[in-house]
């Protein structure tokens, strides 16, 4: 052990001699290392965030929850887009039934896009705020959360009261700093009381559940004011059932598949006229999508890594020659070959890991900067500060193991004559 410390510190002293003695050589050799470590972590960093930031947006829809559409997630929306279109859209009828006999559902859902509308109160209005309507279950299943007021009670559901939720950006819009609560507004054709005011979204790239610039109403009293069933509607709806607890999505599929072609009275040989769309179907595409970014970070700094690693090479084989009398020196006074390979090893991966610290402070530089200006933090996780280090190591090994070897095999009587 203690030949192994004093080895390693003076072929640490060794690189600190090099890079000082040679500090331009020492430099353009090492930026190679420097710049292949930014690439390839600083491009792990950047997918790592994005990914985070994307995946935790997409949380909000649920891992436990399907989406009954006409058309599937994972396929490009203009290869059967005429396919799709021919499909009837989900209904109130489909949800009524999936609600009457799903046995391993514990919520469904129904939601119709009613179209761009404008709000007023007083002299304040808003133009082209998208309305949606919802059932009952809406809330519990994307547990909405409010900044102010509240969600429908029973009876305003179900008796289609005069009762509308609204997006941060609306009641700031209409209201400014008064208190939106129990406040009239003037609303496709009617005089609605706001109830309540959803929290403002966050500042996630993809923002699934935004309803900022939204105005929520119940199915019962856009069935009043609207055209939202689906024969007439051209949005169509969409149809969301949660499991219940215990329940897997692959035995709920199933159950629902078997509802949803009773309903719609498919022959077996049929195939499905509606798409069952979960977070794992994106969670497959997203996988292959970072997949192919991480990729190219490598990719990028491969090469740049290769001309590094060359560079320490050099540096490694301008350094046994320049110290092959003092290697034969030491063999002939009986250092051990694997003392002269590790000396040389240890060097060279000393000189590595500098060019990797500076690499990593440049992505960590960068990070912090970015941070500020994009709208989602970017972060350097301990997992990509290991990658730095060890690729680091690697290549300080691989760019030694010639020299050292070469310096480890002399013999000594002919490297103290040179």
């Amino acid at each position: 052990m203690k030949i192994f410390l004093k080895v390693f510190y003076e072929s640490a002293a060794q690189a600190i001699q090099q890079l000082v003695a040679n500090k331009l050589r020492s430099f353009l050799s090492l930026l190679g290392i420097t710049i292949g470590i930014f690439c390839i972590v600083g491009v792990q960093s950047a997918v790592d965030s994005l990914e985070a930031n994307i995946r935790n947006s997409l949380q909000r829809l649920g891992n436990d929850v399907l989406y009954i559409q006409v058309m599937p997630w994972n396929e490009d929306p203009g290869r059967n887009f005429w396919k799709y279109q021919r499909r009837p859209k989900p209904s109130y009828a489909d949800f009524k039934a999936l609600k009457e006999r799903l046995t391993k559902a514990s919520l469904v859902d129904y939601q119709v896009f009613v179209g761009l509308r404008s709000a007023k109160w007083r002299n304040n209005s808003v133009e082209r705020t998208f309305v949606v309507s919802v059932t009952y279950d809406f809330a519990e299943i994307f547990n909405v959360e409010f900044q102010k007021g509240r969600y429908f009670t029973p009876s305003e559901y179900h008796y289609g009261m005069n009762r509308v939720l609204i997006g941060d950006k609306v009641a700031k819009e209409l209201f400014g700093d008064v208190d939106p609560i129990g406040k009239e507004i003037k609303f496709m054709g009617q005089r609605v009381e706001v109830i309540g005011v959803f929290e403002p979204s966050g500042k996630d790239i993809i923002n699934v559940l935004d309803f900022d610039e939204a105005i929520i109403v119940g199915y019962p009293f856009a069935t009043k004011v609207a055209n939202v069933r689906h024969k007439r509607n051209p949005f169509g709806g969409t149809l969301v059932v949660k499991a219940r607890e215990g329940v897997t999505l692959d035995e709920l599929k199933d159950e629902v598949t078997m509802v949803m072609r009773s309903v719609r009275r498919l022959k077996p040989k049929e195939e499905n006229n509606f798409a069952l769309n979960s977070l794992s179907v994106i969670a497959s595409v997203m996988d292959s999508i970072f997949g192919a970014m991480s990729t190219a970070g490598w990719f990028i700094g491969i090469f740049a890594i290769f001309v590094g690693a060359f560079s320490v090479a050099n540096i490694m084989f301008v350094s046994v020659k320049e110290r092959t009398s003092i290697i034969g020196i030491k063999k002939a006074l009986g250092a051990k070959r694997y003392v002269i390979l590790l000396e040389f090893l240890i060097e060279s991966v000393i000189l590595c890991l500098i060019g990797g610290v500076a690499g990593l402070l440049f992505v960590a530089g960068t990070v912090k900067l970015l941070s500020g200006v994009l709208p989602f933090e970017v972060f350097l996780n301990l997992g990509n500060i290991v990658l730095g280090v060890g690729l680091s190591v690697v290549i300080g090994v691989l760019s030694g193991i010639i020299p050292a070897g070469q310096a480890a095999s002399m013999d000594p009587v002919v490297a103290i004559r040179s």
